[in-house]
């Protein structure tokens, strides 16, 4: 095979390749759209954007304004791209979701306790539930991921005061977050069929983990490896 032909091939190789992770890209475009878009209009429109970039890379190869290189490095760059994008929607939507079951576990410290424990976990829980479907909520609506909500500048109100950074208070603010919802699931529950005439005994109480299903506690467990993370990230970010 002569030199040209082989250069011939390896060029439609090339050309191959960005086309193929072209398709793939608007194809992965359809998959993360249906699955955030609820939209139809909104949705088609996003597939279309996607699907018209990756075309102008397959014929801004084709024509050698780009080389196959070049096209594939920027297809996968939106690849990437889009990924973040997706990932970062679904930590907010898991942050709102998880604040709201904070509100309802803190209520319920607060009714099964007669209000005695309210003050120590059932209105912290609650707050910080509250405050966690705020900062989620507005930063998936609006696009952002600096939503700073009463709470929190509370909690940085109060380190300063004593001196400290806002990233002491994040840290504080997020290790309350996970202390309060370990509290939730480890606290005493009275059995569903446990029944005396006069009080009840320990028997007669179980943790709450033990009563709640695989998948609550799995998703109970990635919310706090978030937080944990989230935590942890602050803290490197400041080289504390």
């Amino acid at each position: 095979m002569s030199k040209s032909t082989t250069s011939e091939v390896k060029s439609a190789c090339d050309f191959w390749d960005v086309s193929q992770a072209a398709n793939y890209l608007a194809s992965q475009a359809c998959t993360l759209s249906g699955r955030h878009i609820q939209d139809g209009v909104l949705r088609s429109s996003f597939n279309r954007e996607v699907a018209y970039y990756a075309r102008g890379i397959v014929r801004d190869v084709e024509a050698g304004r780009k080389t196959p290189d070049e096209g594939l490095a920027a297809l996968l760059k939106e690849k990437r791209h889009l990924i973040k994008q997706s990932r970062e929607i679904a930590l907010k939507g898991i942050g709102v979701a998880a604040g709201s079951l904070q509100i309802a576990t803190g209520a319920g410290i607060c009714y099964g306790s007669v209000g005695l424990l309210c003050p120590f976990f059932g209105v912290p829980l609650m707050a910080h539930g509250a405050n966690n479907v705020y900062e989620n909520g507005r930063n998936l609506m609006q696009g952002r991921s600096d939503t700073q909500g009463p709470v929190r500048k509370a909690y940085q109100g109060v380190s300063k005061a004593f001196g400290q950074s806002d990233v002491e208070a994040n840290i504080a603010y997020g290790a309350v977050d996970v202390s309060t919802s370990i509290y939730g699931l480890g606290r005493l529950l009275l059995k569903r069929d446990a029944w005396r005439l006069f009080r009840y005994i320990r028997a007669d109480y179980v943790r709450v983990y033990s009563q709640t299903s695989v998948p609550a506690l799995t998703f109970e467990a990635i919310s706090n490896g978030i937080t944990l993370k989230s935590t942890h990230d602050e803290f490197e970010k400041h080289g504390r």
